[in-house]
């Protein structure tokens, strides 16, 4: 029976169409036998990448994960996020940036803040007890060669084998790309800021 005929009802071809795409996913599943720590990479211009990220690490609490987290370029302004995983026990929580490039106006300095954060950072990627770890805005970092693209490729690939890493911020290198398990590029459609409204509590901050 050809499902997608005329003759046969629709709830009919709903449930053919679903029956087959249920096949195919159980048979991907079933192949997929691997466990390892992923490295996922969350960059493009559009808004939502910290926030997953920090979805992530609620997802990680939940099944009682310890998670590190160290910011690279906020600084200046707290966060709902940071005042949130900062109730947690589970989680350690560096802010080492100094603010965002076109506010501190000094290379020198913003490098030496990035060298720090990466100290910081290296501690965690060498963890066995930290099972998540989030560099957020490290793409940036990376952008401006603040830190050596060589330097953090080789302290992630000798990190725990279990550990996962979640690297956010616009501008990704290729070569973190394809380093990474999981690219996710966020795409701006449409910014309130466009508009002429600033950032919002619960929404950027």
């Amino acid at each position: 029976m050809d499902p997608s005929a005329e003759s046969v009802p629709p709830e009919d071809r709903h449930r053919l169409r679903m029956q087959r795409k249920k096949s195919v996913i159980d048979a991907r599943i079933a192949e997929a036998t691997m466990d390892k720590g992923l490295l996922l990479v969350l960059t493009g211009p559009g808004k939502g990448k910290s926030s997953s990220a920090f979805g992530m690490v609620a997802r990680a609490l939940g099944h009682g994960m310890r998670v590190g987290v160290v910011q690279f370029i906020k600084g200046v302004q707290s966060t709902g996020e940071e005042a949130f995983f900062r109730r947690f026990p589970e989680v350690e929580y560096y802010v080492m940036g100094e603010g965002f490039t076109w506010e501190t106006q000094d290379r020198e300095r913003d490098v030496r803040a990035a060298k720090r954060a990466w100290e910081t950072a290296c501690r965690m990627l060498q963890d066995l007890e930290l099972q998540l770890v989030v560099l957020d805005e490290l793409n940036l970092v990376l952008k401006y060669s603040y830190l050596k693209l060589e330097v953090v490729l080789r302290d992630l690939n000798t990190r725990p084998p279990m550990q996962h890493v979640i690297v956010t911020g616009r501008s990704a290198r290729a070569e973190l790309i394809e380093a990474a398990d999981t690219v996710t590029e966020m795409r701006a459609v449409k910014h309130a800021f466009g508009a002429g409204i600033r950032a919002q509590k619960g929404i950027e901050l």
